[in-house]
């Protein structure tokens, strides 16, 4: 329930953050400052996964994309606002999962490790 009520109000964050910016307006002091706030909190989480962490452990963080992958290549967003992303590139460990396990794709493993991993990036969301 937790993590449903913050996903919640980090997507409303984040919609507000874009929709204010779209509009050309600018947020009330005490909206600012909670945005801000979850902005750097939620940046603090994204760059805590880093090169040689496995797959399970970005998926802590991030949930897949559309759009075209393979096991040793995607893009995933922020599990609190799909905006966020990063580009990932794994070395494979192990053998791939026979059937979708959860978040990990056919052909991909738990186990496989980042090799590469971008900045959090800004992008409208991709879907297939």
């Amino acid at each position: 329930m937790r993590i449903l009520a913050l996903s919640t109000f980090g997507l409303c964050s984040c919609l507000a953050l874009v929709s204010t910016a779209i509009k050309g307006g600018t947020p009330d002091s005490s909206a600012s400052s909670q945005h801000i706030a979850w902005v750097a909190e939620s940046l603090e989480q994204m760059q805590a996964v880093k090169q040689g962490m496995t797959r399970a452990n970005l998926l802590q963080v991030f949930t897949t994309e559309g759009g075209f992958s393979t096991r040793h290549s995607r893009t995933y967003v922020y599990w609190e606002c799909p905006y966020f992303k990063v580009d990932v590139e794994f070395d494979a460990v192990g053998a791939p999962a026979s059937h979708t396990e959860g978040r990990i794709s056919q052909g991909e493993s738990s186990d496989d490790r980042i090799k590469k991993i971008s900045r959090p990036y800004l992008q409208l969301i991709v879907s297939d």
